[in-house]
């Protein structure tokens, strides 16, 4: 069955999300997922780990003819790495691994990403497993596929395809409420920075447990509570210098 035709590139709506495929296992998979994002003016393609590495051939000729998505695909060691330069990053998953964080359907999840002026990034898991605990650790919030509870898993390029279809139609359906006089979320490198700089201080302080798995789980939790909120840049800032100041008095100018 040919491809439909995707509507004129100046029909779709700015800022589209970034499509980040964390440890994807096919590459006949990958270049259908590429398929899928070129339908609905989706471009930028990030890899986290691919299994069998990057390029592979068997990503052509299931991308039928999403060329310059393949081509273009940039290959990332980690997920915190791919998703540096987005401000608001939400995970596909059917459960929420028993995690504190807000659910959002595919047309929530697109009004939240369209009311924003900055980057969104849509975060997929392996097909096998689906994200980890770990990797919803940096995404602010889940995004839920509604589907037969009997029968619910998609495969990797329905997932994008659901999503990059919400974006499309979420242009003409604009957000019910949209936050004013706010930048959106810091980019993640800055909230990232923000955790680094806080596990640093209380690892100088004696603060982790050392029992064995306890830091794990406090590292965790610190971030959960820091990534959950969407703090914007100059919030991230201010708390660095809260951090900052736990070392010491502040000197005098």
């Amino acid at each position: 069955m040919p491809a439909p035709e995707t509507s004129d590139s100046a029909n779709l709506p700015p800022c589209p999300p970034v499509i980040v495929l964390v440890r994807p296992q096919l590459g006949q998979n990958i270049g259908a997922a590429a398929r899928a994002m070129c339908n609905f003016g989706l471009a930028d393609l990030r890899l986290v780990q691919p299994r069998d590495g990057w390029p592979n051939p068997d990503a052509g000729p299931s991308a039928a003819g999403a060329d310059a998505v393949i081509e273009q695909a940039r290959v990332h060691d980690t997920l915190a790495s791919a998703v540096a330069d987005c401000h608001f990053t939400i995970g596909t998953a059917m459960t929420t691994r028993d995690m504190l964080r807000r659910v959002l359907s595919p047309a929530g999840a697109v009004a939240e990403m369209q009311a924003l002026p900055t980057r969104s990034a849509l975060v997929f898991g392996p097909e096998r497993t689906g994200l980890t605990r770990d990797d919803l650790l940096a995404c602010h919030a889940i995004c839920t596929i509604p589907s037969n509870p009997d029968f619910g898993s998609l495969n990797l390029a329905q997932a994008v395809a659901v999503l990059g279809y919400a974006w499309v139609v979420g242009h003409h359906s604009p957000p019910a409420s949209v936050m004013v006089n706010c930048e959106g979320p810091a980019p993640q490198s800055e909230l990232a920075g923000l955790i680094a700089a806080l596990e640093a201080r209380l690892t100088e302080n004696g603060w982790f447990n050392p029992a064995p798995g306890l830091r794990d789980v406090s590292r965790r939790m610190l971030a959960n509570i820091f990534t959950r909120p969407g703090f914007t840049g100059g919030e991230v800032r201010f708390l660095r210098g809260v951090v900052r100041s736990l070392a010491g008095p502040r000197r005098p100018s």
